[in-house]
């Protein structure tokens, strides 16, 4: 029967996926979005709840809004997370066209929803409204990992590389300045440069990216008023104490108040009207003061177990653009929480950023949510590979085992009715003779019966 070349060498590793086993990533991931999402929602209604019975005279009305928002957003995580992730490579051109048109709705539109400054919403039916510099975010990411795998022959031309993602980029930067949004802007530019970091692209000419980057950043903080105020406040917000540093000091007061252990779920003082935002951008501040330093550790550690799982992930991923995909989302998710918290503990300037998956919010929460169910699909196709020196090990050991087992066993006795020439074993303990031998040894013992001469040549005695 001819036997098909597969072209692979027998010696090589095989790879393969592993089943969702005790040891995949998969639920690593779950299990932080999950705790994620369940410190939220407590966090929330704890931090919610002054505010919200001033404003709407309900203490749970926000908590009730995020906990329709996350229960939704899980259910969208669970569909997506069974949903082959190369599908969204088809959609990452018509999502990013719906994007666009709503970064321009909003800006040209009398309707769209403004707040503290920022024209950033649209009003939906329910009182709900829908955040397009959100969907803008995962639109980049899928449009980037599409035309970078589809360049993946071209990507040694440093043309090829950057175009069109980094003119598609600062397209959509320049949309969402216009609201304005500098913390948006400041994610789809950590988006564009995680993914060009993944596909390869020089140190030295990401090093030249950055640079310019932080430069047009620092212009645009200093093109405006209040931006200005925020980073002078920053850097000494005891010179403005009432207005530009207020928010700075109530955040590290909610925080130093908090101690080792904080001062109970609930018990919190600074969420009386002296933290702004105190669900929303300072949330942290409320998990500090509350749950004290080690529930600020947990958040973090949790975080830093997503970006572990997500880097795995990406290594581990199928195909580039598994690869891209994982990359880009755990690189966004980081980056928005590292955001987060430095602008609560002081070492970043606030930029308006949400904690992900932890505060208040509707349409980000769902972004988010989408996301990590596509990061969870990339984990579920990760392939790995046993390393040589493994299976060398292995195969050598059970070779050793098997030789001493042989070594050590006395040769088997013939059956009755048997002639004693047919062995089972071969002399010392080898292995069992083979039809054919056996064969032989029975014409062999016939002809000595019948007194037929040896087949066989006879040995020549040593002189």
């Amino acid at each position: 029967m001819a036997v098909r070349d597969t072209g692979r060498s027998r010696d090589a590793p095989r790879r393969r996926g592993p089943l969702l086993g005790a040891g995949s990533t998969y639920w690593l991931l779950l299990a932080v979005a999950c705790a994620l999402l369940v410190i939220g929602l407590v966090m929330v209604l704890s931090a919610s709840s002054v505010f919200a019975l001033a404003r709407q005279g309900d203490s749970y009305a926000y908590f009730k809004r995020q906990l329709m928002w996350v229960v939704t957003g899980v259910v969208v995580m669970l569909v997506v997370s069974r949903i082959d992730y190369r599908v969204w490579r088809r959609l990452g051109t018509p999502l990013l066209v719906v994007a666009t048109a709503g970064l321009i709705y909003v800006l040209v539109h009398p309707s769209a929803v403004s707040a503290y400054g920022s024209t950033r919403w649209i009003s939906m039916p329910g009182g709900l409204t829908f955040q397009p510099a959100e969907f803008a975010k995962l639109a980049l990411l899928l449009f980037s990992a599409d035309v970078l795998t589809r360049k993946a022959r071209l990507l040694g031309d440093v043309r090829h590389l950057l175009v069109p993602v980094l003119p598609l980029t600062m397209l959509l930067a320049a949309l969402v300045m216009l609201e304005p949004d500098l913390g948006t802007t400041l994610l789809l530019c950590a988006i564009a440069f995680g993914l060009l970091f993944v596909a390869g692209t020089p140190l030295l000419l990401l090093g030249g990216i950055g640079t310019l980057g932080l430069s047009a950043g620092m212009a645009l903080i200093m093109s405006a008023d209040y931006r200005r105020t925020r980073f002078l406040s920053f850097m000494d917000p005891a010179a403005d104490p009432q207005n530009g540093g207020y928010q700075f000091i109530q955040g590290r007061l909610a925080l130093g108040s908090g101690g080792l252990l904080g001062v109970g779920l609930g018990a919190g003082r600074q969420k009386w009207s002296y933290v702004p935002n105190a669900h929303t951008d300072f949330i942290f501040a409320i998990i500090g003061e509350e749950l004290g330093l080690l529930g600020t550790l947990s958040i973090l550690l949790l975080f830093v177990a997503f970006a572990y799982a997500g880097v795995r992930v990406a290594q581990r991923a199928p195909d580039p653009f598994g690869r891209y995909l994982a990359g880009g989302i755990t690189v966004w998710i980081v980056v928005q929480a590292l955001v987060n918290i430095g602008a609560v503990v002081g070492v970043l300037p606030i930029t308006g950023v949400p904690l992900p998956l932890v505060s208040f919010g509707g349409s980000s929460m769902l972004v988010l949510l989408a996301a990590t169910g596509m990061l969870l699909n990339v984990a579920r196709h990760e392939v790995w590979s046993v390393r040589r020196s493994v299976i060398a090990t292995t195969t050598r050991t059970a070779a050793e085992r098997r030789g001493r087992r042989t070594a050590g066993r006395a040769p088997s006795r013939p059956a009755r009715g048997r002639p004693a020439s047919v062995r089972t074993t071969t002399r010392g303990g080898g292995h069992r003779q083979t039809p054919a031998q056996k064969a032989k040894a029975d014409a062999e013992q016939t002809r000595r019966a019948q007194g037929v001469p040896s087949t066989r040549t006879p040995r020549k005695e040593p002189r």
